[in-house]
């Protein structure tokens, strides 16, 4: 190969190995382009950085495409839908949980109503034969009994016969009121005595007999009965009450026991003394409750 003037020559390349830079010739033709030379190396320098930011990007979506395929596959290979299988459950309620309970709160007992009847002290409430025995008539079941006179008495053993005076002495007796029903010609008489204590009460129940009577009562259109007839008589207590019935006819018959009609009517007169007497502790203990 010839190196002379006008013969192919070979061009140096100071970045390609085995260049060689040519010698001879026209000094100033063979002179080296430094600022081309420069411009060459500033390109190829900033074609290896683009070419090394590329190269990172494209690594960083490997590893993250990696990643992604790890999570989706993490389950196994039978996962055909590419979806996550193992995401955590429905949060619920553990098993047999149940809603909070709370302590129950404690009422008051409520007030017993016979501790209201059974002693002077607390018995406070106004009492008659009218708040005992109020209206004209009394309606037990189906049948009407028509009320008579009333009566009222501190004076215990004058409205009362027998063995009853001495029994109510006794046992300190400071009121007896007494008050009269009718149905047909049969009449009953129920007589409620006051003590100051229960004990009192239970006494004259306990001690009373078949000849302590109370008084029957007529009057306003109820005529005598059991002035001397046989009669039926009944004696009981509840609190510091005690009372009485004595029901027979109104035309001196004596009482019998086929005469169940008589038995009737002092049985329901009673039960009414009773009931009443009771309402009336009632009252009071539900007044002391408020």
């Amino acid at each position: 190969m010839s190196f002379g003037q006008g013969g192919p020559q070979s061009q140096w390349d100071p970045w390609k190995p085995n260049s060689q830079q040519p010698w001879g010739g026209n000094v100033d033709e063979q002179t080296p382009d430094w600022a081309a030379l420069a411009e060459a190396s500033e390109t190829r320098n900033r074609r290896k950085r683009l070419l090394f930011i590329g190269g990172g990007a494209l690594a960083t979506m490997a590893v993250g495409t990696a990643v992604a395929m790890a999570v989706i596959s993490a389950n196994g290979d039978d996962n055909a839908s590419g979806k996550p299988t193992n995401l955590p459950a429905s949060a619920s309620l553990p098993t047999g949980a149940t809603s909070p309970s709370f302590a129950p709160t404690s009422a008051p007992p409520p007030l017993d109503p016979k501790e209201f009847i059974s002693s002077k002290a607390k018995d406070t409430a106004p009492l008659s034969p009218t708040t005992l025995f109020p209206g004209t008539q009394l309606t037990v079941a189906s049948t009407v009994y028509k009320k008579g006179p009333t009566a009222d008495t501190t004076n215990c053993a004058s409205v009362s016969a027998g063995t009853l005076p001495k029994v109510l002495t006794a046992n300190g007796c400071t009121r007896l009121m007494r008050v009269t029903y009718v149905k047909g010609n049969i009449a009953v008489t129920v007589g409620v005595a006051l003590f100051d204590t229960e004990a009192q009460a239970t006494k004259v129940k306990g001690q009373a007999d078949t000849k302590s009577v109370v008084k029957s009562l007529s009057g306003k259109g109820v005529k005598p009965f059991c002035d001397g007839a046989i009669c039926r008589t009944t004696t009981n207590s509840y609190g510091r009450y005690a009372y009485f019935t004595i029901a027979g006819f109104d035309n001196g018959k004596d009482v019998t026991a086929k005469d169940t009609a008589v038995f009737t009517i002092g049985d329901d007169l009673g039960k009414f003394a009773f009931d009443q007497i009771h309402a009336r502790g009632e009252t009071q203990a539900s007044a002391a409750a408020q």
